[in-house]
């Protein structure tokens, strides 16, 4: 039997989908200490493209994840994360330190 939680069990699973070698995109979020949001989002694509709609991508297929998941329309869980969202206003979300905001969002190919 592991002696892991379901938070480690959780933090491993990502770590071993983030080694695959065929991603084409990635939308990472990180809390600290529940004080600061660490967030990555990138997409591998052939041309250039507007690194907003990726963003907003990414989050609409993590929306249509979680209602999957939960059993619930699409509607629901991105009304709950708006309401969320406006009450966790004062958590600061921070850029990663070591890379421009601006890069990161950008292509990746």
């Amino acid at each position: 039997m592991s002696d892991q939680t379901g938070f480690e069990t959780e933090c491993d699973r990502a770590r071993r989908l983030l080694d695959s070698e065929d991603l084409t995109a990635v939308h990472v979020g990180v809390i600290h200490d529940d004080r600061t949001v660490d967030t990555v989002a990138t997409r591998r694509t052939d041309g250039d493209s507007d690194a907003e709609l990726h963003a907003l991508s990414l989050l609409a297929t993590h929306v249509r994840a979680v209602a999957a998941e939960a059993g619930v329309d699409y509607e629901t869980v991105a009304a709950d994360a708006a309401a969320i969202a406006a009450q966790l206003e004062e958590l600061p979300i921070e850029p990663p330190a070591d890379t421009d905001v601006e890069t990161d969002a950008h292509d990746t190919a």
